[in-house]
């Protein structure tokens, strides 16, 4: 474990850990898309795919406001949930379970990273980091509605999954 004697010094490492897990995530968004079956879920992930390089630029600007080198350290946090995510893409299931399976994947990645980006802005603000405190705060509303966007194409593919579970026990 590295060493941290500053507020200023944890800002740059929780900075370091969610570059690492964006840039995981833009490994493992088009893998997720193509896993799909449900056309608002493939778009859902291609689009979020866009943003998340959108956010990846944005911690780049993060990184030069606090004048330090853009470089991650590993995220073993989201290394874990994309495991889980890698599970997800592989489930035997009827389309439907998968893609509700791949949902709930994505949705515990929003939620880690709902909580990352809010720390890390709240630490740039207690250091009085204005802009660095916006940039961080504009990634977290993204991370917001992404995770509403998926919460509400859940309620569909569910219920297309509830339906495939009653057809099969009348048969």
């Amino acid at each position: 474990m590295s060493s941290v004697n500053t507020l200023h010094e944890l800002l740059l490492e929780e900075i370091k850990d969610l570059y690492d897990a964006e840039k995981q995530l833009v490994k493992a968004l088009p893998k997720m898309a193509e896993a799909a079956t449900s056309a608002d879920l493939k778009d859902g992930f291609t689009s979020h795919l866009e943003e998340t390089k959108g956010h990846v630029s944005r911690l780049e600007q993060v990184f030069e406001s606090l004048g330090a080198t853009a470089k991650g350290k590993t995220c073993k946090a989201m290394k874990g949930l994309v495991d889980e995510g890698a599970e997800a893409i592989d489930l035997s299931a009827p389309d439907p379970v998968r893609d509700a399976c791949l949902i709930g994947a994505a949705q515990r990645v929003e939620h880690y990273e709902i909580a990352a980006y809010g720390t890390a802005r709240a630490l740039a603000e207690a250091l009085g980091e204005t802009q660095v405190a916006e940039l961080l705060q504009t990634t977290l509303d993204e991370e917001k509605a992404a995770d509403e966007n998926l919460t509400t194409l859940s309620e569909s593919i569910n219920e297309d999954a509830k339906s495939l579970a009653e057809h099969s026990r009348k048969d």
